[in-house]
């Protein structure tokens, strides 16, 4: 790629580095270029391919949507009714030998009787803890023994989040939580319990869309087709960011010029890559030791054989307890019957579930598949036997039924993704404070993304792609950057300020 200048470059080309691009590309407002390391768009929401033919998303995506421009947007890429499944969500918890349905706390009329007593006599300590109150909770454990008591926090909110977390709910803040943990209704739990009823659907997914073919990566791929090809540049690293120079030093020798930054690598890689004033760099680099993340484990498995009863047409599933390593499992299968291959594709078995049953035959037969995906964290606080830890999977699948020991295990499928999760950590938010606006007022650099600007709480996928968009309006204009700045505003309303087809 040989030197050349822009006003504006974006580096990735994941949901984020998308939208700054595509927002660039509708205001046509200077030259621009955007870069990706990778050879093709996605990012942290790509999907991948076993040999045998088996889909495996990084991590349990969906989509649904906060903002009209986003889905003007995937609308431009993916037009057709067929080109989507839309999907009711159907998500339990297993935990004391039943399945709860999500969320637990809204349903704890379906746990046995002794933890029943349990959560519901923590909800009415939680209401005295609430009115003695005279500060906001300190950390995520203290909010969630204020606002559901001991039981809960026992039964469920502690172990679960430790095992998506990778980290204790005491070194976790609150202020990410919005609309992605329900708090309890006293009345309403104790109601459901004596009539033995359980509540409907809660939250922002409670229906969504996937892709028909492609997988979640095959969204991103189609959205970076709409854009120029002259402007996007894949397998393109970028080595080094002079930012006193506004310069970006490309592996092949080359250089990117630029008066604005749009950067989604991880603000912590990026002030590593960083050419600054010493002071700066010294400050950027101490502030990063309040972020922390985890690695995620995603491990995938395809199964010859009818979908089980069992199962049926539920989503995803959580798994607070111990008898399985991972937090969450995704019936993979389910969102797309073209996640699996067809029926007369014909694939050796590789293994039963339970390797004790012995080895199969070898002989390739047809189908048809089903699938499941699963998620296991890992931290320095919680580390993962890498030599294990599928082995241990495919044993907590069978520990929690979602598969017979006898299964016919055809694909094995495990990718580790380093960072994972931006931890919502007690020193994130000061972090924050320290490094993003010396990035900005000092080198005209916007970190954003899931990682660039580190918050989970605008971490989906309609966010992070809304973040680019609103950084290059910041860019350009000066514009407020409200997914940003009021996560919770965002949050709590459709966003309609923006559309596709008008600047």
């Amino acid at each position: 790629m040989a030197n050349h200048s822009v006003d504006t470059l974006v580096i990735g080309a994941g949901p984020t580095g998308l939208g700054a691009a595509k927002r660039l590309n509708q205001l046509n407002q200077g030259p621009w270029a955007l870069v990706e390391a990778s050879p093709e768009a996605g990012g942290l929401a790509s999907t991948d391919v076993t040999q045998e033919g088996f889909l495996f998303d990084v991590g349990g995506h969906v989509i649904f949507s906060h903002y009209a421009y986003f889905d003007d947007v995937i609308h431009e890429a993916l037009p057709a009714k067929d080109d989507w499944y839309e999907h009711q969500r159907i998500s339990f918890i297993r935990t004391h030998g039943v399945w709860v349905p999500y969320p637990l706390q809204n349903n704890i009329s379906v746990l046995p009787v002794k933890e029943q007593v349990e959560c519901i006599n923590g909800m009415i300590d939680a209401q005295e803890l609430r009115i003695r109150a005279k500060e906001a909770p300190k950390d995520f454990d203290e909010w969630i023994m204020r606002m559901m008591g001991e039981g809960l926090a026992n039964v469920f909110m502690r172990p679960y989040n430790f095992k998506v977390w990778a980290y204790p709910t005491t070194e976790m803040q609150c202020k990410w939580l919005g609309e992605r943990v329900a708090a309890p209704s006293l009345k309403m739990a104790v109601a459901n319990t004596l009539n033995k009823k359980v509540a409907g659907n809660w939250g922002p997914n409670a229906t969504f869309k996937f892709p028909a073919r492609d997988g979640t990566g095959g969204i991103w791929k189609a959205v970076a087709k709409t854009l120029p090809k002259d402007k996007t540049h894949y397998s393109t690293t970028v080595t080094k960011i002079d930012g006193k120079g506004h310069k970006a030093h490309l592996k092949d020798g080359s250089t990117i010029s630029y008066k604005k930054l749009v950067s989604t690598m991880g603000v912590d890689f990026l002030i590593k890559q960083l050419d600054a004033d010493a002071e700066d760099l010294s400050l950027l680099k101490k502030a990063t030791e309040g972020l922390k993340q985890s690695t995620t484990h995603v491990i995938g498995i395809g199964l010859r054989g009818e979908l089980p009863s069992r199962i049926g047409d539920k989503c995803w599933l959580y798994f607070p307890e111990d008898d399985s390593p991972f937090y969450r499992a995704t019936i993979f299968s389910n969102y797309s019957p073209y996640n699996c291959p067809p029926k007369d594709a014909k694939l050796s078995t590789l293994q039963y579930a339970d390797p004790s049953k012995g080895k199969p035959d070898s002989t390739a037969k047809g189908g048809p598949y089903w699938s499941l995906m699963m998620e296991v964290s890992e931290s320095p606080v919680k580390p993962v036997d890498l030599q294990k830890i599928v082995a241990q999977t495919i044993q907590g699948c069978i520990n929690v039924e979602l598969c017979k020991p006898e299964d016919e295990i055809v694909s094995i499928y495990h990718r580790a993704f380093n960072p994972g999760y931006p931890t919502p950590s007690l020193g994130r938010d000061a972090a924050l404070a320290a490094i993003l606006p010396v990035l900005e007022n000092k080198y005209d650099i916007l970190s954003r993304g899931r990682f660039g600007s580190w918050k989970y709480e605008v971490g989906n996928q309609d966010h992070s792609f809304m973040l680019g968009v609103e950084a290059v309006d910041k860019a350009l204009f000066g514009s407020p950057e409200v997914t940003l700045e009021t996560p919770d505003f965002v949050n709590g309303r459709r966003n309609t300020e923006r559309r596709l087809t008008k600047a």
